[in-house]
Parts: structure tokens; C-alpha cells; sequence
């Protein structure tokens, strides 16, 4: 399940899904419709919101040394406290991975 698929799995967890990119937001519009995203995609062009997360690494493009955005996911319970963080992931099967993890913290939170 990808993100975009688990989207109602993920409401009736009373989760809100967000994506962020340094993209302008004509080109996260034309990557949500070309993917058929159904949460938004937010902005970060200056990429404020990289920088505090801490998703800025340094990356090997054709020989040469770049900045660049290290895919990443973060669970963020109700009082913001980051519950979970993903680096470097890879698409298959991350969905299903973060869906398990919440269900795990809400456990957790409902136990007290």
C-alpha cells in the first residue's frame, strides 16, 4: 500500500498525511496528479522545513558532491513530539511500515 492508497486506512487511524518538497508548487501539483496523491504536498523552497528536520545530506551526482534531500518520513504524535523517523527510504512497502508503527504508538498511547 503506498501512501496515497492507505489514505483511508490511515483516517480511520486519525492520521494526517503530509508531503513536503523543495519543488515549486506547479511542479508538487503536477507530481500529485501525475500520482494520483490524494494529501497534500506542501513547499519548501527554501527548504526551512528540510533544514530543521535534518533531510539535507550530501549526495554523489555524476561524479560531483551535491546537496539534496534524503527521503525521509517522521511520525509526529498530537503533542508534535516526533514518535518515529524513517531515513533514506525506499517506496516498497514503507506505507505498510509507517501504518504498523502508528498502530504500535497508539497503543502505547492508549496503555498510558
Amino acid at each position: 500500500m503506498a501512501f496515497q492508497d492507505g489514505k483511508a486506512k490511515f483516517s480511520r487511524a486519525k492520521t494526517v498525511l503530509l508531503g513536503i518538497s523543495r519543488d515549486s508548487a506547479k511542479a508538487n501539483g503536477n507530481f500529485a496528479a501525475k500520482y494520483g496523491l490524494k494529501y497534500p504536498l506542501l513547499c519548501d523552497p527554501d527548504k526551512v522545513v528540510h533544514d530543521r528536520y535534518g533531510v539535507m545530506k550530501e549526495k554523489n551526482m555524476y561524479g560531483k558532491k551535491v546537496m539534496g534531500v534524503d527521503r525521509s518520513t517522521f511520525l509526529i504524535d498530537p503533542e508534535r513530539r516526533i514518535r518515529r523517523m524513517w531515513r533514506n527510504v525506499k517506496v516498497p512497502g514503507h506505507a505498510e511500515a509507517v501504518y504498523e508503527a502508528l498502530k504500535v504508538a497508539q497503543a502505547e498511547d492508549r496503555a498510558g
